[in-house]
């Protein structure tokens, strides 16, 4: 029995269709990453889940149970958006304490869920501190705070990441990851980064125009993608016909072989370099680790062999 299922959904806003038939199943504990890009349907896919968007079709059950209609009070989420959405007059300590006022816990009780979720989310020594003296980083901690200290049965997070620079975001999905995997939490996170959902989902979910194009682990999306748009929207992919398509680091630059091309350009990428080539399939993008090139001593402008190995040619659908 699935934990979360999504069951023939259908969006519309006006005549705009947001979500078209769209099916989901999610396990408990999983940490999923709804992947996609702009207006593709995945924040509103989020928001049907919380119950803070009502659908035309479809149906969606939480442990066999259909709460569709169930307001989002009843669901038993913890959100979090991207904006934070902290009360700048509250302490952290009070803006994590906010949503178990209108509970029936004593004050003892609050004090010490509220203690325990500061912690959890490392910022015990920010607890007396107000939201402007905190960095993006530890805001976004408090928003987490204030979400698991309900104890809800899943966790949303809506792009919570975006709003951070590039080495605070690295480092906050690591520690959300983490608190994930220790508190045992089914989570479902929207987000556009494709480095962000391949470095810490259990599985994969990717959109494109209001419908689901695939469904996988991370492994599984990456290497056998399942479309033209799967296979573009995840990494680089060097498309060699209308179906078919290899990856970058799959393409070996050799002394004899296949193909010849031209090399158009070079970039350097720390451990590998990145080789643009020109050849009769059309543009290649090639990936050669560092002391290959060095040893081979590829230069811009030279005539290469390249080899397409059959075994790591991916077949693809239109999507």
């Amino acid at each position: 029995m699935s934990h979360l299922k999504i069951e023939n959904i259908t969006k519309k806003f006006g005549n705009h269709a947001a979500l078209k038939s769209i099916n989901l199943e999610i396990e408990k504990g999983e940490f999923v990453c709804i992947l996609g890009p702009s207006g593709c349907g995945k924040s509103t896919l989020l928001r049907v889940l919380a119950g803070l968007e009502d659908v035309e079709t479809g149906y969606v059950y939480i442990n066999n149970k259909d709460v569709t209609t169930t307001p989002p009070s009843k669901r038993n989420f913890g959100i979090v958006f991207q904006s934070y959405a902290l009360f700048p007059n509250l302490t952290v300590a009070q803006n994590v304490a906010y949503g178990l006022s209108s509970k029936t816990y004593s004050k003892k009780e609050i004090k010490e869920r509220v203690s325990e979720a500061i912690e959890t989310v490392t910022l015990t020594e920010q607890a007396n501190k107000y939201p402007q003296q905190l960095s993006g980083g530890q805001q976004q901690r408090v928003a987490l705070a204030r979400a698991i200290v309900l104890d809800p049965e899943f966790l949303l997070l809506d792009e919570p990441l975006s709003a951070l620079d590039a080495k605070v975001r690295v480092k906050l999905r690591r520690d959300i990851r983490n608190l994930q995997k220790r508190l045992g939490i089914t989570t479902i996170m929207v987000t556009h980064d494709q480095d962000e959902a391949l470095s810490i989902a259990d599985k994969i979910v990717v959109m494109n125009d209001a419908v689901i194009e695939q469904v996988g682990t991370p492994e599984e999306i990456y290497e056998m993608p399942k479309t033209n748009f799967v296979a573009d929207f995840i990494g680089t992919i060097n498309f060699i016909s209308d179906s078919f398509a290899i990856r970058p680091e799959h393409v070996a630059i050799a002394t004899e072989g296949e193909v010849i091309g031209k090399i158009s350009d070079i970039e350097y990428r720390g451990a590998y370099y990145r080789l643009f080539v020109d050849s009769k399939h059309g543009p290649l993008t090639v990936d050669v680790k560092a002391d290959v090139r060095k040893r081979v001593n590829v230069e811009n402008g030279m005539e290469v062999f390249i080899n397409i190995p059959a075994e790591n040619v991916i077949a693809l659908r239109a999507s």
